[in-house]
């Protein structure tokens, strides 16, 4: 009796064990419709330009229409963002951009350190975005803080995007008027998925400037991203144009090489509807996620 015991319960052993094992995913593909559209740099006007105190933190950030613009690393001269926006969609009816649908509003933190303050709203009314962007005085990471307001419906109504265009090392990809092109991909650290650029040209065409160096980045966010994907600008992989036509990430790629990339991941606000991202920087992969997940 003790024996058919003991075989029964580890036969409910192993049925709750196999019901605990997720269902294997299957594995993004690589973005194959590059190099994309021909880059250009972002708005010259800016609305906001903020770095830390002290000089250990060697980034820079510009804020332009609104949303975060050229970011500077390892130098102030040199680019690596042309923009990194919010997208927000009820999933079936529409896709909010924060650069072409919403409004906004720019303010000083504090009279201490050049940070800012910047309010997106719907023009639809639906919601309200506040994101404060400061740098992290100890590593060279932008850090976004950002609060989702919910002014008509419920926070269950909506869904909410990062898009990442990045022009790593000042080099945006797409086309042969480029300087150079990037790439990225999608990696895993501290147990969720990180989105990474990489520029390892260290060549420019500026006869004025030959000391570029590797640049790698990672944006990551708290909780993780859902839905990370990577694509090439105004192609059928490019995120945007999925949140367009169908307001969600139909074909989910794993990395897109050589090219005027763009990258997207669904964030979750908390309870309270905020969120952290951190966009870190290195002359490694490895290194620029430590510094963002440091951060």
């Amino acid at each position: 009796m003790r024996a058919l015991s003991r075989r029964r319960a580890l036969a409910a052993a192993l049925a709750a064990l196999s019901l605990a094992v997720p269902a294997v995913a299957h594995a993004a593909t690589p973005a194959s419709d590059g190099p994309g559209a021909l880059s250009h740099f972002d708005l010259a006007r800016k609305d906001c330009l903020g770095t830390a105190r002290d000089d250990t933190s060697k980034v820079w950030f510009t804020v332009a229409d609104g949303v975060l613009s050229d970011v500077y690393f390892p130098t102030i001269d040199n680019t690596n963002v042309k923009t990194l926006q919010y997208a927000v969609t009820d999933g079936s009816t529409f896709t909010d951009l924060q650069s072409r649908d919403m409004t906004h509003a720019v303010q000083a933190l504090d009279d201490r350190a050049l940070s800012c303050r910047v309010t997106s709203t719907a023009k639809s009314g639906r919601y309200r975005i506040v994101t404060d962007y400061v740098t992290d005085p100890a590593r060279a990471t932008v850090l976004m803080h950002t609060r989702f307001e919910v002014l008509q419906g419920t926070a269950s109504d909506y869904r909410m995007y990062v898009l990442h265009d990045p022009t790593l090392n000042g080099n945006g990809g797409g086309g042969q008027g480029n300087g150079g092109a990037d790439s990225a991909a999608t990696a895993t650290a501290g147990g969720h998925s990180v989105l990474t650029g990489q520029d390892p040209v260290t060549s420019t065409n500026a006869a004025n400037r030959d000391y570029a160096v590797p640049v790698h980045s990672a944006l990551d966010v708290t909780g993780g991203f859902a839905d990370a994907t990577n694509g090439f600008a105004g192609q059928a992989s490019d995120p945007l144009t999925q949140l367009d036509a169908d307001h969600a990430i139909t074909a989910p790629h794993d990395s897109a090489d050589g090219g005027n990339v763009v990258q997207a991941g669904r964030v979750t606000p908390d309870k309270h509807g905020e969120l952290t991202l951190a966009l870190g920087y290195g002359r490694t992969q490895d290194a620029a996620i430590a510094t963002a997940q440091a951060s």
